[in-house]
């Protein structure tokens, strides 16, 4: 399990110490989520690898079997459009060792995971990277399973095995963390209005009203 601290300032994700890595976002999976809502799933991974853009977190996108499953979530790979996910056929992605290395030469220890399906992709390796001492954080909303108890059942299990669950709004969050962090700000705005639910439109909505820019 993580030896890193769960609670108290260092608790919370930096741009500077996190790394992410995207799961199976492929046609294939999505054909049978049920645990929510698919276009949410699509709207939040999407907005969480946008987020990563905006604070340059280093990035990985990863796939199983694409060539049957289908090719990544168009949404993301517009995100990194030079980036060639990584193409398993290893169901649990910390045992691809291209995966990895590619997560150990960021030299950075807080892992935050998303995939499909929760229970198998997401799991798996949010628990053996926590056993082998990554501070590791599940983005529960950017990720999903067959049915609702297959989702929670997965989070309960990665929460005894020490895995942080979070969303990805508060992903965003915690990496922005100071409105004086004036570098991030337009492109956290942007982030806001196009995945930030009815708090993008009421902020649109304020900047009409005000007249004002929207960054």
């Amino acid at each position: 399990m993580s030896t890193e601290k769960k609670a108290g300032l260092d608790a919370l994700l930096t741009p500077e110490e996190s790394v992410l890595v995207l799961i199976d976002h492929q046609p294939f999976q999505f054909a049978n989520l049920n645990s929510h809502e698919p276009t949410m799933i699509v709207n939040n991974v999407v907005g969480l690898a946008k987020a990563a853009k905006v604070f340059d977190v280093p990035t990985i996108l990863t796939t199983v079997l694409e060539e049957r499953g289908g090719l990544i979530l168009q949404g993301l790979q517009d995100v990194f459009p030079e980036q060639k996910p990584i193409n398993r056929t290893l169901i649990n992605t910390w045992q691809d060792e291209r995966v990895v290395d590619a997560v150990k030469a960021t030299g950075r220890r807080k892992l935050i995971l998303a995939g499909l399906w929760t229970e198998v992709c997401l799991a798996m390796p949010a628990i053996q990277a926590a056993g082998e001492g990554f501070e590791v954080f599940a983005v529960t909303d950017a990720s999903g399973s067959g049915s609702k108890e297959g989702h929670d059942m997965a989070v309960r299990r990665m929460v005894q095995a020490g895995v942080t669950p979070i969303t990805w709004l508060a992903v965003a969050s915690e990496w922005q963390r100071d409105w004086a962090r004036e570098k991030t700000i337009a492109g956290t705005t942007e982030l806001m209005l196009q995945h930030g639910g009815a708090t993008g439109v009421a902020y649109a909505w304020e900047t009409q009203l005000l007249a004002t820019d929207r960054a």
